[in-house]
């Protein structure tokens, strides 16, 4: 394997850091009632795994419980979530999105995917998917190396560029 050499990693890490910057300064010129990062986080993966319980997310995120728990009791209060029974039977109550709770993540998702498409507004439909593509297999490495994987559909794995992750090499001694 081919090792990136440090002026590389030095602008990978520069325009990571500066997307991040972009990012949020998109979500402040809406308006005022979005939902914060880690509810839009949390909705999120419920949205796409289903319920799960306070453990489940905490596992998923790789957070500690106290602070999923806090996390979570916000989005109780808020109305976005609501506690139910496990669907498969399991002692644990888990957490489901709300009709209220779909609905604003629907619309943050929407407000997030018309931003985007002004930022990239005059690029080819082409370099829009390889920039896609490329941003899959980027979190497909991050989350090989914490072992912990968000749910894809098969659609987000649609094409050349997206691969299933590859096993962890063993840390050199």
């Amino acid at each position: 394997m081919r090792r990136v050499g440090g002026e590389v990693l030095e602008k990978l890490e520069r325009e990571l850091m500066l997307l991040s910057r972009h990012q949020v300064l998109v979500r402040r010129e809406r308006e005022p009632v979005r939902l914060d990062r880690s509810a839009y986080l949390l909705l999120s993966r419920i949205d796409t795994q289903g319920p799960m319980s306070i453990g489940q997310l905490a596992d998923a995120f790789g957070l500690d419980t106290s602070t999923v728990n806090r996390q979570t009791a916000a989005l109780l209060r808020c109305g976005l979530a609501e506690r139910v029974a496990d669907p498969d039977g399991g002692m644990a109550r888990k957490l489901r999105i709300t009709d209220e709770g779909g609905r604003r993540l629907a619309e943050d998702r929407e407000v997030n995917q018309s931003c985007l498409a002004r930022v990239v507004a005059d690029w080819a439909p082409e370099e829009v998917r390889e920039l896609a593509d490329v941003l899959v297999r980027l979190n497909r490495s991050c989350e090989a190396l914490e072992d912990r994987f968000w749910p894809r559909t098969e659609d987000d794995d649609r094409g050349p560029e997206c691969h299933p992750p590859t096993p962890r090499e063993p840390a050199p001694h």
